[in-house]
């Protein structure tokens, strides 16, 4: 197979009807079949497409780029993709702040004013201070490639860490800049991902995770493997950095890092794999104040989900699972590390999210602030120390939160609040009144009371009620040919709640309905909800999301050939499956960067860290079970699939593209209906997408006409 050259060939051309307008016709590059079979546990299974498993060879470069000219010719001729590259452009033009975060007493926000690729990091000397520049990300690079993703600043505000990436990739380079001067200093940390560092209190260390560097060429299929904990002294060659943890014989543990305020332990939170992804982890102390920094086990074996929330009074305080589903807040003596940890906040009906996002739980002004989930939206409720409850925050209707960071005497905070038809606006909120206040409210163009966001609630397939969330214009009439865009994810203990997104108002302005189903395998209703939905019962997610589809379609809300459907990553793999095993249900499908091979996805990158939430296919009754429902082995020749966009970003170091070139490979061989299944190739972006503004929009005007022309759209 290596320096076959892609022909096209008159078994690839399919006749493509457009809702829009005449036929067009597609032809589809000839993936050549290889004779690969693996035997798994007695099973054969082919894998005629293994050969675009190796991204560098000329066969794959070939068929990728004739891919991606194809689909780049098809999108650019949607009717509807300049209207809406337009129009999703001016959404997108309005001032956004990001929530403050400190050092001492300066403090620092992200600024974008609009159309800013990158939004632009500020400072002011108190809140009141004159605002200055610290880090304008545009200028890193002409071609907009380089992206800062995080920031750390140090306790005195006198340096930021920021990290950069190349393309949206995972891996990220950190480096120190001096707030003062703006010059940064010659510290680089490279080869981490995933996990911020840590500066020591007097900003002269910093603390972080890496991986050994990647083999030139293997950036994208590199497993996961050699995360160590190492301290860096600010002005010294980093070959002088000390290793301070490493667990002999487990090559897959990655450690996320936290420093206690008084500067004493270093709280190493441990996965197999990354921290969060197998809904476990341990917890390690390094004793920083001792000459070998040794390293204690505080809780080991993987037992439960743990948390770090932060520090008070010589306590360590963590958030965990441990016989609490839901979640409960524990103590932790330091100076004791071997007694049990001692319960603060109990567990309660509603589920307290852990994420490897924001944190849910905070320690501020002495206090501990707790974000739950009542019905897929975000409550706030704070407690004493003592675990007494002390108020709950009014936010300002049925949405999401974020922020509520800071140290333990701080006396003010600030966080963020969204829904489907309000941008991110910016509170802040005052301990001493309890008060909280407005800080940014953002001004858009398009009037917000025009639209209504609701919720509903339908039954599963085995009758388990599960809620979703619906925006649309007012006066939705329920006829059954609205269009609509079902969203959902399904894994990994990960909540969807309502969040803004400046494109889905372009969908909702031409008559469409977006909704986001709370399926099982997320965590609104805390890890009961989860397990009920992963490993041998993964075909729950699927038959959830089929069910909402089924629900939105006998409530006349749509209709099968105005229904699409939409996921990501996880969900990419929700797509892949419910196109695989109803394929008559949907009128239209985006599957993006979608984990598709479910029989090698942990040979590559992170994968190796799924097999918590998915089983190993090393494992025979894991394999059976993950054989079972597979997208890429349920494509069947001779089916009429739906029209279907299959997304990945050529800078994906988490879910190796060759999901997607595989899937795409095989569902265009095997369809025999006149929809188009298309391989779009984000250029510059990794597994979130592209990391700037007119990436974005350029990306979701392509999403967006590729719905509209499937499901008959036209500009009202």
């Amino acid at each position: 197979m290596r320096g076959a050259t892609v022909a096209f060939c008159a078994a690839c051309v399919v006749s493509v009807a457009s809702a829009q307008g005449p036929a067009a016709t597609l032809t589809y590059p000839t993936a050549t079949r290889g004779t690969v079979v693996d035997d798994y546990h007695g099973t054969k299974v082919a894998d005629p497409y293994r050969w675009l498993e190796d991204l560098d060879s000329p066969q794959t470069r070939a068929w990728v780029s004739s891919e991606s000219a194809l689909t780049d010719k098809y999108i650019a001729a949607l009717p509807m993709r300049e209207r809406l590259r337009r129009r999703i452009g001016q959404l997108y033009n309005y001032e956004r702040v990001g929530v403050p975060f400190h050092g001492a007493d300066r403090y620092f926000y992200a600024h974008n004013t609009g159309l800013q690729n990158q939004s632009v990091l500020f400072s002011t000397q108190g809140l009141a201070g004159q605002p200055g520049v610290v880090l304008d990300p545009n200028t890193l690079s002409k071609d907009g490639s380089l992206a800062v993703i995080a920031y750390v600043a140090s306790r005195d505000g006198r340096l930021l860490a920021y990290g950069v990436s190349v393309s949206g990739s995972d891996w990220t380079d950190w480096h120190v800049r001096d707030v003062a001067s703006g010059r940064d200093l010659p510290d680089v940390i490279r080869n981490t991902k995933y996990y911020a560092p840590a500066f020591s209190p007097d900003g002269r260390q910093l603390y972080y995770s890496a991986f050994p560097a990647p083999a030139p060429g293997t950036e994208l299929s590199a497993q996961d493997l050699g995360n160590a904990v190492y301290v860096h002294v600010l002005g010294t060659p980093p070959t002088q950095d000390r290793k301070l943890l490493e667990i002999a014989g487990h090559p897959d543990w990655q450690y996320w890092l936290h420093l206690s305020e008084d500067g004493h332990w270093l709280v190493a939170t441990s996965g197999e794999g990354e921290v969060g992804d197998k809904g476990v982890e341990n917890i390690y102390l390094i004793d920083l104040a001792a000459q070998d920094h040794h390293v204690t086990p505080v809780s080991e074996g993987y037992r439960a989900a743990y948390e770090y929330i932060g520090s008070d009074a010589g306590r360590l305080y963590f958030l965990t699972t441990l016989a609490a589903a839901n979640g409960k807040v524990v103590a932790l003596d330091p100076a004791k590390p071997g007694a049990a940890m001692r319960t603060v906040i109990g567990e309660g009906k509603e589920a307290i999210a852990l994420s490897e996002g924001p944190p849910s739980v905070t320690l501020v002004d002495h206090q501990l602030i707790v974000q739950t989930i009542r019905d897929a939206h975000s409550r706030v409720v704070t407690y004493g120390l003592d675990g007494r409850q002390r108020r709950e925050i009014t936010l300002p209707g049925h949405g999401s939160v974020a922020g509520f960071e800071g140290l333990a005497a701080d006396r003010l905070t600030f966080f963020s609040y969204t829904d489907m038809k309000t941008p991110r606006t910016v509170y802040r909120l005052d301990f001493e009144s309890g008060a909280s206040s407005v800080y940014r409210m953002p001004k858009v163009d398009f009037d917000p009371a025009g639209f209504e966001q609701s919720q509903v609630f339908y039954p599963g397939k085995d009758g388990t009620k599960i809620p979703m969330t619906l925006v649309y214009r007012k006066g939705l009439k329920l006829d059954g040919v609205n269009p609509l865009l079902l969203y959902g994810y399904g894994g990994f203990s990960i909540s969807l709640l309502p969040e803004f997104g400046p494109a889905q108002i372009a969908w909702l302005e031409l008559g469409g309905v977006y909704a986001v189903a709370n399926i099982r395998g997320g965590g609104e209703y805390g890890e009961a909800w989860h397990l009920q939905a992963n490993r041998a019962h993964k075909q729950v997610v699927f038959d959830d999301f089929i069910a909402a589809a089924q629900w939105l379609i006998a409530q006349h809300y749509t209709s099968t050939q105005k229904l699409a459907i939409e996921g990501a990553s996880n969900g990419g793999l929700l797509i892949g499956a419910c196109v695989t095993q109803r394929p008559d249900l949907f009128g239209a499908a985006i599957a993006a960067v979608g984990v598709m091979d479910m029989l090698r996805f942990d040979r590559f990158g992170q994968g190796g860290g799924w097999t918590g939430e998915y089983g190993s296919p090393q494992n025979a009754a894991d394999f059976s079970a993950l054989y079972a429902y597979s997208p890429l082995h349920h494509v069947r020749p001779g089916t009429r699939y739906p029209a279907t966009l299959i997304i990945t970003g050529d800078h994906d170091t988490r879910v190796m593209p060759a999901h997607s070139f595989k899937f795409a490979a095989t569902l265009q061989a095997a369809q025999t209906g006149p929809a188009p299944i298309l391989l779009y190739i984000e250029k510059s972006s990794g597994h979130g997408g592209g990391p700037t503004v007119s990436q974005a929009i350029d990306q979701n005007a392509a999403k967006f006409a590729f719905l509209a022309d499937r499901l008959g759209m036209t500009a009202p």
